[in-house]
């Protein structure tokens, strides 16, 4: 077992499916890449409190952890249709400055069998899912930096 991975779903790719940008353009996952580190996706909402918890911490500390582990972040919103014009004015008045993508139709969601938000997933450089995690409690992110060092101390080691 890796990270809570089971060996069977271990480094799995992520699906091909098109969602949009906060700017309406379509965006398909495929295109979600680092080649410089790993990648923290997160499935959030405007509704979820601890969506945002987790988002805020994250945002506290990227600067620092996109620093020490080439890290890039994309948080794709599940609003639905209703709720989704809120997304934009609600990450801007945070000023986050990872990608914010948005699955109105769940159908990234229901692609990564996701349940509930806030699930996350760390994706190795290469694209590979190598941790997942539903919830969020206060000190995750500490687990959170950890999963990244490692993962960014492996793709050191690839391109030795």
């Amino acid at each position: 077992m890796i990270f809570g991975f089971s060996q069977n779903n271990k480094n799995t790719d992520l699906p091909s499916v098109d969602i949009k940008t906060l700017t309406g353009e379509t965006f398909n996952t495929s295109d979600i890449k680092n080649p410089d580190g790993p990648i923290f996706l997160s499935f959030w909402a405007t509704w979820c409190k601890p969506c945002i918890k987790e988002l805020i911490a994250v945002d506290e500390n990227y600067a620092d952890w996109q620093e020490e582990t080439g890290l890039k972040v994309y948080a794709v919103s599940i609003d639905d249709a209703k709720s989704m014009s809120r997304v934009a004015p609600f990450v801007n008045g945070r000023a986050w400055e990872f990608e914010i993508l948005l699955d109105p139709n769940s159908d990234f969601k229901r692609a990564m069998n996701v349940i509930n938000v806030p699930h996350s997933f760390i994706l190795d450089k290469n694209g590979k899912i190598i941790w997942q995690h539903n919830s969020y409690s206060p000190g995750d992110e500490d687990e959170i930096y950890k999963i990244l060092k490692k993962a960014a101390s492996e793709n050191n080691s690839d391109n030795q």
